[in-house]
């Protein structure tokens, strides 16, 4: 009675939606309390271990049964892929972790997109049908970006479409959240670093009303610039605050620094803004590590006028001159 009854909503399904794709979790009937999509998978394992008669075989292939176990484990995967957009804006940008109905739609679209970088004609590439199939849910399933990217997107899409499309970008609060994302900060970085941005991901932000914000991507390139010097080393470092130690004792007539005061120094050529240099506590620092401080650099410190190093200088040269003899 089961298979016959299960026959007839095939035939059915098959009547209504032209083919026997039928999604794993498709419930059918006029109640619909049965299972099809749970039969038809069914039916696959019960040909592939060999336990289904040739007769049924038969039947089943005059309805345009799908056979292949992959196939089947990519609809079952398809339908909840459809579920997961449906409750999540249309979104297929999923945690690797998320699930749904118990099933692990995060670990599914994780796997497809590393068959998705495969170059096509290679072992493991993801068949363009079944590509199409998932861009038909969601075009950006598998983006040439971050999935997070995406999936910060996502969640400022939503925020937009719970403000019912009137969203001031550039007045939103950094600290804003929705839905375990930072839409308030990622905004704010998108309109920073919009030149850095693919042309298809700007259009998408264009789309809600996201604009680049000229003066903060100017500010953004500068803090980059900084950030991409080469770091000086300690050497270097140690004469640039020599230097700065001695522009105070010429203003301030002692070198007595505060632990807490910045020195400017002059900028470097190219630099709109003075360097600040923590002076005081660079100082207080030399002190605790005296005893790895060069010869050279304890007479440079003595003769800036810095006392401990002063009377630390002879010590240090009578001992190295005891080891050299």
């Amino acid at each position: 009675m089961y298979w016959k009854e299960g026959m007839q909503h095939c035939a059915k399904w098959v009547e209504e939606n032209g083919s026997l794709d039928v999604p794993y979790n498709a419930m059918v009937g006029k109640q619909g309390n049965f299972p099809l999509g749970k039969w038809v998978s069914d039916r696959r394992h019960e040909r592939a271990s060999g336990d289904m008669p040739a007769y049924r075989v038969a039947l089943l292939d005059s309805l345009g049964m799908i056979w292949s176990v992959s196939d089947a484990r990519f609809e079952a995967g398809l339908a909840w892929a459809r579920q997961w957009a449906a409750e999540h804006h249309g979104s297929l940008a999923a945690p690797s972790r998320a699930s749904i109905g118990g099933y692990a739609i995060g670990t599914w679209l994780v796997e497809l997109r590393a068959q998705a970088e495969v170059p096509d004609g290679q072992g493991g590439a993801l068949p363009q049908a079944r590509r199409a199939a998932l861009e038909a849910i969601y075009p950006w399933w598998c983006p040439a970006w971050p999935i997070t990217w995406q999936r910060a997107y996502a969640a400022a899409r939503a925020w937009w479409l719970a403000c019912e499309g009137r969203v001031d970008w550039p007045a939103l609060p950094v600290e804003t959240a929705f839905e375990g994302e930072a839409v308030g900060r990622w905004v704010r970085a998108q309109r920073g670093a919009w030149a850095q941005l693919a042309e298809e991901q700007q259009d998408l932000l264009l789309a809600l009303g996201i604009e680049e914000d000229q003066e903060l991507a100017a500010e953004q390139a500068a803090k980059a610039a900084r950030a991409s010097r080469p770091v000086r080393a300690r050497s270097d470092r140690f004469a640039q605050h020599l230097q700065a130690l001695h522009a105070f004792a010429r203003r301030e007539g002692h070198v007595r620094v505060p632990r807490a005061h910045k020195e400017p120094l002059e900028a470097a050529e190219g630099d709109q803004e003075p360097v600040l240099l923590g002076l005081g506590a660079w100082l207080s620092n030399q002190k605790t590590r005296r005893a790895k401080l060069t010869l050279e650099q304890l007479v440079a410190l003595g003769r800036a006028g810095v006392e401990w190093a002063a009377e630390l200088a002879p010590v240090r040269r009578e001992m190295e001159e005891a080891v050299q003899a």
